[in-house]
């Protein structure tokens, strides 16, 4: 089922399935390599819940909650 960014809870993972953002948002997102095929992890969110820090390709990065509105992903199924 594909969602938002923002609904995936820290220490989930998930892989980014298409940007619905245009223009400068869109490749700036692009840029940061946010790009369809990647996996990211949620490390961590602040006190009121934006920013939300991801993990992805060995780096950290932190985006607010209406750029992450703008990523679409599928939850990864955890492994046991």
């Amino acid at each position: 089922m594909q969602k938002s960014l923002r609904t995936l809870g820290v220490h989930e993972k998930a892989r980014i399935t298409s940007i619905t953002a245009c223009g400068e948002m869109g490749r700036r997102l692009r840029d940061m390599g946010l790009v369809t095929g990647t996996e990211v992890e949620v490390v961590g969110r602040a006190p009121l819940k934006d920013p939300v820090a991801l993990r992805l390709r060995d780096f950290t990065l932190t985006l607010r909650n209406n750029e992450a509105d703008c990523i679409m992903i599928e939850k990864m199924e955890e492994k046991s």
